[in-house]
């Protein structure tokens, strides 16, 4: 039985192993630039793609949207909403759509994609969310359950590529 089991955990780390692997290829194979999102919830960004550079920038926002805008190896170069850019290893990052709301005002999520649609609900600049279905100028918004329809103007991370 314990033989078995250590099988089992030997045949599970390799299909995790091999799973990673595809995964980054998978983003390697990406052409930049393109959208990304920080997966973990701690993710250091270095000056060049390597543990050797420097880190210029830790993050701790988990979801934040970056632009891919080159690829070493398993280094990706982002920029942040704030148009800071620097590298991150390819594990820190999901190819995930999510956007950040900007501006000074809170956001409108609306029922349907248009400007007299209702509003459901307000977001506040600063807040992030998956997005998805964006088209005529306006993206369907995802935040902690809540959804709706925010004009891509108000938000950083739809834009085509």
């Amino acid at each position: 039985m314990a033989h078995q089991n250590k099988s089992i955990l030997r045949y599970g780390a390799v299909a995790l192993a091999l799973f990673g692997a595809a995964s980054a290829v998978g983003q390697t194979q990406r052409k930049p630039p393109y959208w990304a999102s920080i997966q973990k919830s701690e993710a250091r960004m270095r000056s060049g793609p390597s543990t050797e550079f420097p880190v210029s920038w830790v993050y701790k926002r988990q979801n934040l949207p970056v632009k891919v805008v080159a690829v070493h190896s398993v280094w990706r170069k982002v920029q942040d909403p704030d148009g800071a850019q620097g590298w991150l290893h390819v594990r820190l990052l999901s190819p995930e759509r999510t956007a950040i709301v900007i501006g000074k005002e809170n956001g409108a999520l609306r029922d349907l994609p248009q400007a007299n649609a209702h509003i459901s609900w307000r977001v506040q600049p600063g807040v992030v969310g998956v997005i998805d279905e964006c088209e005529k100028g306006y993206c369907r918004f995802e935040t902690n359950g809540r959804y709706g329809y925010i004009e891509t103007a108000r938000i950083w991370g739809d834009e085509a590529l």
